[in-house]
């Protein structure tokens, strides 16, 4: 087993179902429109990742990026697939595909008090086991706070700043409040 990064795209085989896995991985109020991230994959400011078993479609990775700044916006494995191996044969494929970057990714909180707490502290531990480390640093994107998680070091509020006003564009990097919380 080893999971590939192919370009995923309107032309992709297996579009539809990354599209069906991006709409229920993730909450509504996580979301952005799903035309407009693969609008934004066209640009050089993000890459829009179908996860590959060879043939066999296993998941979607999407990226953002800006000067030596990666951020993992949304990352996800289907639903049939989960607990085989293939979220960290895919992280391990974005590390050496972003090799030299700051790779980083958001977490929801650990909340005791939330329904979820459970399952954020097996996501957490997950990405820990592949080699992610807190960075004690929290992101709020829109009204949701997050915790950071990377390699290859702290993210600091500029550059972070600088890259989601890149990938957003001007008018919609006023509109959606996105900041690094020291």
């Amino acid at each position: 087993m080893s999971v590939t990064l192919k370009r995923a795209d309107k032309k992709s085989a297996d579009y539809v179902k990354i599209k069906k896995l991006y709409k229920q991985a993730f909450p509504s109020e996580e979301r952005a429109p799903f035309f407009l991230l693969a609008l934004k994959a066209k640009k050089d400011c993000a890459d829009f990742w179908a996860l590959y078993d060879g043939d066999k479609w296993v998941g979607l990775m999407y990226v953002v990026s800006r000067g030596d700044l990666s951020y993992i916006f949304y990352f996800a494995v289907s639903q049939s697939e989960r607990g085989k191996g293939y979220g960290s044969q895919a992280l391990q494929a974005a590390k050496e595909h972003y090799k030299g970057r700051k790779l980083f990714l958001a977490i929801e909180q650990l909340d005791p008090n939330a329904e979820n707490y459970q399952e954020r502290v097996k996501r957490k531990a997950f990405y820990q086991k592949n080699g992610f480390e807190p960075l004690n640093q929290k992101l709020q994107e829109a009204t949701i706070v997050y915790e950071l998680l990377g390699i290859g070091g702290r993210v600091e509020p500029e550059e972070y700043h600088l890259m989601m006003k890149n990938y957003m564009g001007r008018i919609l990097s006023r509109l959606v409040v996105v900041r690094i919380l020291d």
